[in-house]
């Protein structure tokens, strides 16, 4: 919670009006919401928790539990995409003060992912529309398409860039529906590219990102060096190579296992290493209710989980603490690093 309590300071005022009760700050809410994210706990369940551990309210200086509808106000103010992208540029900045980014080794990963929308698995739901349709015994087909097409213009979809030596995301995309990759690129690849002090690195991607027009985005306008296999469109006649001049790059590169391993795309499945770790430490399924809180609900997956990734990097790293740097440059007010070893 202290992390969360420092990111926080650094990017938000202590209130938002001045005309406010001033009974809880804008870092102190924050730290809540990333708890509730944590936990996996509604709002109602973050509430009881804060009660019950007086020493948790007493680290970030809450004299008082919020109440539910309180942390549910100040998710919509907190977690705006404004917010979200200042969040992530002091984050990235930390890890670029720690080292622990290494671009200039390692690529950038780019993927997407979908969550469950409510906490019944997609499993579940299909069951259950089977047995309907069973009963009916009428317009089977018809049923499970229309369906299928309300569930997947419904979908929450989440894209990251992640850092893939150190599993940190570097750039967020979220939406709704399971619509093409490759319009994520160009704000995923542009914000983690500002974000870094290096910007010359290569960027990786899957075969949903595949274009021509990827590729000159990223080479001539960015700089940098993108790596994608060439699998989409209408396969040629005569195995002939695909158009565009790299994409058909793209090809002699990716032909062998070696030059994959030499150029750094078998770094790639690092980003879908950060998809697992995210659902699997934070719930794959989320709590909004409409389209617009369940993006704040992934914005905030992926802020907790770069708090966790600085965390745990600190640990392992006893003689080079990533929050020995933030302490000395940006937060000369604050405790001695080693006591930010308890909860993110």
């Amino acid at each position: 919670m202290r992390a969360a309590y420092h990111l926080a300071c650094q990017c938000f005022p202590d209130y938002s009006c001045k005309f406010s009760r001033h009974d809880f700050t804008l870092p102190q809410l924050f730290c809540c919401l990333v708890l509730k994210e944590q936990m996996k706990r509604s709002y109602r369940g973050v509430e009881a928790l804060l009660e019950d551990c007086e020493s948790w309210r007493r680290d970030i200086g809450l004299t008082r539990t919020p109440d539910h509808n309180t942390l549910c106000r100040a998710a919509k103010v907190l977690l705006q995409k404004f917010r979200v992208s200042r969040m992530l540029d002091v984050m990235v900045r930390w890890a670029a003060l720690a080292r622990i980014l290494k671009l200039s080794t390692k690529p950038l990963a780019l993927d997407s992912t979908c969550y469950e929308s409510h906490h019944v698995s997609r499993h579940y739901e299909r069951r259950c529309h089977q047995t309907r349709q069973r009963m009916r015994a009428k317009d089977a087909e018809k049923g499970r398409s229309r369906t299928r097409a309300q569930t997947v213009r419904r979908m929450p979809k989440l894209a990251v860039g992640v850092a893939s030596h150190c599993h940190l995301a570097l750039s967020l995309w979220t939406g709704t529906g399971a619509g093409a990759d490759h319009p994520h690129f160009e704000p995923l690849a542009f914000d983690a590219w500002r974000r870094v002090p290096y910007r010359r690195f290569t960027v990786v991607a899957d075969a949903g990102y595949d274009s021509e027009e990827i590729h000159e985005l990223a080479r001539q306008d960015m700089g940098l060096r993108s790596i994608i296999p060439p699998k989409i469109g209408r396969p040629r006649a005569r195995e002939q190579p695909p158009g565009g001049r790299w994409r058909r790059h793209m090809m002699r590169l990716l032909h062998t296992k070696t030059s994959r391993r030499k150029c750094g795309y078998t770094r790639r499945w690092q980003v879908e290493t950060v998809n697992s770790m995210m659902k699997r430490n934070l719930g794959s399924s989320l709590r909004g209710k409409t389209a617009w809180s369940r993006k704040r609900d992934m914005a905030l997956k992926t802020l907790t989980h770069n708090l966790m990734i600085l965390r745990l990097t600190g640990s392992r790293q006893s003689s080079q603490h990533p929050f020995t740097c933030i302490t000395a440059v940006s937060l000369p007010q604050v405790v001695h690093p080693e006591s930010l070893r308890h909860e993110t």
